[in-house]
């Protein structure tokens, strides 16, 4: 299986702050690939991110599609690191920061 390729890339500073978790040092941003429907994203942010809401997870999955990524959590960097984990397992491509 080749790796999903990542579009519309913009560097991770121009993203909105517009997450869940605390100000703490580590950040958690997802990638754009045009193999997840809208559904599989939201359900993996939904089940990953401590306080997501259903519409807080469209709004990210909407800006992932249309500028290449968004920020998703931040935290404390194993809190972190949790998230990018379960992101990752339906392979969603996650980079902590």
């Amino acid at each position: 299986m080749s790796r999903p390729r990542i579009s519309g890339q913009v560097a991770p500073q121009e993203v909105e702050d517009r997450t869940t978790g605390g100000g703490e040092g580590s950040k958690v941003f997802l990638f754009n690939c045009e193999c997840h429907t809208f559904e599989d994203v939201i359900t993996q942010l939904l089940k990953a991110v401590p306080g997501m809401t259903r519409p807080l997870a469209e709004e990210l999955a909407w800006r992932v599609h249309t500028t290449g990524l968004a920020e998703v959590y931040r935290g404390g960097a194993s809190e972190c690191d949790r998230v990018a984990r379960i992101l990752g397992e339906t392979g969603l491509i996650v980079q902590v920061l």
